[in-house]
């Protein structure tokens, strides 16, 4: 029989770091308390949690790359929304946020959790934030929580 590795859902002494872009705040604010919930429901504390605001989904990798690599957490969740316009900027700034995001995660070794948002509309984007589909920042949080655990039983800890 295999070995099998899964994550629990246990977030008790986690140290999270959290950036969140400032922009769309009336969506990021609601995925952040969705963060914030899913973390303190697992066993979480608020006082292991720090939470860094930035102008944009651009700004979110370079702080949450500074975050992983300064020790202090265990997992970083990227928190923002990137909501469709009249113009290409859309396309540009998602798909530099994830490649971002995802970089960070396997340059530093620490798990660098996407709760990015992408939306056509205000509209989907309000609903990402929790009132008709799941809240992606409680999601986001959720695996961050689980990537650790599965992290810790790899190595050993």
């Amino acid at each position: 029989m295999p070995k099998t590795i899964e994550g629990q859902l246990d977030a008790k002494g986690i140290k999270f770091g959290v950036v969140v872009s400032r922009f769309n705040h009336f969506i990021t604010e609601r995925l952040l308390s969705g963060v914030m919930d899913a973390i303190l429901r697992n066993g979480g504390a608020d006082e292991n949690v720090t939470v860094a605001w930035v102008p944009g989904a651009f700004e979110i990798s370079l702080v949450a790359k500074t975050m992983a690599e300064s020790g202090k957490y265990d997992t970083v969740i990227a928190v923002g929304a990137v909501i469709r316009g009249g113009t290409p900027h859309f396309d540009f700034v998602a798909a530099e946020a994830a490649k971002g995001v995802a970089q960070v995660g396997l340059q530093t070794g620490v798990p660098v959790i996407y709760g990015i948002i992408t939306t056509d509309t205000i509209e989907q984007a309000i609903e990402r934030a929790g009132t008709k589909l799941p809240n992606r920042g409680f999601e986001a949080a959720l695996s961050a929580i689980e990537t650790v655990n599965v992290l810790k039983q790899i190595g050993g800890e």
